[in-house]
């Protein structure tokens, strides 16, 4: 057979199955269609049902206590089983006394590591996140300062070494947030305190850990959403969360030579105090519900992720990406 015998038989090939679809189009315009009922309600991809929206109507003073919020965060992660994926380790997290960080402290040390937590001012989550963590088995640290302060930092990091032997996962996790309708609301002073608490926090972390850190250490730092797709509304803290994304993949390639890796997670909307902190009652109440689940995550969904980009077990081939869990499709 010719290729113009060819060209004529897919042509007409093509021109049947139009005609047949545009006949179907035409009966499908004539026929009167079914109802299809839409959920309205947040989406639940496994037996757990997490809430949606309205969240309760609650306006926190910052930092924030998880202990005042009137709907708890879930944490736990009840159905994580531990494999010993983190045995023998020693992991510091800042932001670790409430939301995601405590949440990816009781899953580390249900993997076997014991836990260091860095928190600012928050002595009542801090102590329970360390009865959480002791309850797994492992050990638990707390260190109360600034990650603004690149002494406290160092710190920290000499009294994980001191007191665990090691020091081999940094989470870089603690952030400011408040948000803003105008690029005008934004004084320089606010400005500089969240780039200086989220970017520079990282940075002075990250420094301060890696003369302890070996062959087989990992850094993974919080990154966001916004630092993704920007928000209007969050102008600083998304710029932080940008960087941060950069500064993920770049410290990667820096350090990949000496076998640590360095990742990043950007949540999607997640339950935690930082957001009842910055948001008003009003606005909290449908917090989460722009996202295709319909609802905010809860910590022990984002947890696990840390798990994983922390465990060479795991991940051992991974290093510089930003996983996002935003709750969305393809995003």
């Amino acid at each position: 057979m010719s290729n113009s015998e060819n060209k004529t038989d897919a042509g007409n090939l093509q021109r049947e199955i139009q005609q047949r679809q545009d006949q179907s189009d035409q009966r499908a315009k004539q026929e009167p269609r079914a109802s299809v009922s839409k959920s309205e309600g947040p989406v639940q991809t496994g037996d757990h049902e997490y809430p949606g929206t309205p969240m309760p109507a609650q306006h926190l003073e910052k930092p924030g206590l998880e202990a005042d919020m009137q709907l708890k965060p879930e944490f736990l992660a009840n159905e994580y089983c531990g494999s010993g994926k983190l045995a023998g380790m020693a992991a510091l997290i800042t932001g670790g006394d409430s939301g995601i960080g405590r949440a990816v402290a009781v899953l580390y040390a249900r993997e076997g590591a014991d836990v260091a937590i860095v928190y600012l001012n928050e002595d009542q989550d801090a102590e329970d996140t360390k009865r959480y963590v002791e309850a797994e088995g492992q050990a638990c640290l707390l260190l109360r300062g600034d990650v603004r302060d690149p002494a406290f930092c160092r710190d920290a990091a000499h009294q994980v070494q001191e007191r665990f032997g090691r020091l081999d996962i940094l989470v870089n996790n603690a952030a400011f947030q408040e948000h803003a309708e105008k690029l005008a609301d934004l004084t320089e002073d606010r400005f500089d305190l969240t780039m200086k608490t989220n970017v520079y926090g990282y940075f002075h972390m990250a420094k301060a850990v890696l003369p302890y850190m070996k062959k087989g250490a990992s850094i993974i730092n919080t990154g966001s959403v916004t630092g993704l797709q920007g928000s209007k509304n969050l102008l600083d803290y998304s710029t932080t969360k940008g960087a941060i994304h950069a500064f993920t993949m770049s410290l990667a390639s820096n350090l990949l030579e000496q076998g640590i890796r360095v990742n990043a997670v950007a949540p999607g909307p997640v339950w935690t105090p930082l957001n009842p902190a910055d948001q008003s009652p009003d606005k909290i109440k449908e917090f989460g519900a722009q996202t295709d689940m319909k609802r905010p995550a809860q910590p022990q969904e984002l947890s696990p992720a840390y798990v994983f980009l922390a465990a060479p077990s795991c991940s051992s081939y991974i290093s510089g990406i930003v996983l996002p869990v935003t709750g969305s499709v393809g995003s």
